[in-house]
């Protein structure tokens, strides 16, 4: 479990699905009294937990995930949700940088397929003039082909379980990421993109690994009340 800020305030609570249950009985533990409730909209999450002492939890959908369909959204309720959150799912993972892409596919919390590859992008120069000029094409130009590299490697690794993919999380470096989703092969897994960029270590398998339990993860939006 990891938590990092909320713009607005609050803070974001990544919770493995297999955890959710106990994280939601020590919420209602440490916060007395809890009201349950849908949330209005889904861009504010599903579902929200609010303590009597005046803390609140809102549950957003984990990559991939899918709720049940019910004839009313009070119907919604926290075991569904639950529930859901722990069917197992098809991830895809594209991890990049300028220097290294991991390519993945997690069935559950299980890896069934990965390449990593590292690519050769020459250091920066303090050299100026026509020699930074000369220096700046060349990186352009080992990173473009880095970049090429890198998609074969996700046509080669994602494509086969495009048909049966929930999601495709990324995580990395933004440029890296979107350029190599820009190759025309990659157009499906690109629809299958989810809007967060993880922020992750040099892609390497071990990395790739570690993302597995963050890409599962149910994001919950915790916000406590102010000190007195």
């Amino acid at each position: 479990m990891s938590s990092r800020p909320a713009a607005g305030g609050g803070r974001w609570v990544d919770v493995d699905p297999e955890r959710l249950s106990k994280w939601i009985s020590g919420f209602r533990t440490r916060h007395g009294s809890v009201t349950v409730a849908p949330v209005a909209s889904a861009d504010q999450g599903w579902i929200r937990l609010a303590g009597a002492d005046g803390s609140t939890a809102t549950f957003h959908l984990a990559p991939g995930m899918t709720l049940p369909v019910v004839e009313a959204p009070s119907l919604l309720d926290l075991d569904r949700f639950v529930a859901a959150a722990q069917e197992p799912r098809v991830l895809g993972l594209l991890l990049a940088r300028r220097n290294a892409a991991a390519i993945g596919v997690a069935d559950g919390p299980d890896l069934v397929a990965s390449k990593v590859e590292t690519f050769y992008v020459q250091a920066r120069t303090a050299a100026g003039g026509w020699s930074q000029q000369r220096y700046a094409r060349r990186r352009g130009n080992q990173a473009a082909a880095g970049v090429r590299e890198a998609a074969d490697v996700a046509a080669r690794i994602l494509l086969p379980y495009a048909g049966k993919m929930a999601a495709l999380v990324c995580g990395g470096d933004r440029p890296t990421v979107e350029a190599i989703l820009a190759d025309k092969r990659l157009t499906v897994l690109a629809d299958l993109r989810q809007g967060r960029l993880l922020d992750v270590a040099e892609p390497r398998h071990v990395v790739l690994l570690d993302t597995i339990p963050l890409a599962r993860a149910v994001p919950v939006h915790v916000v406590d009340p102010a000190p007195e």
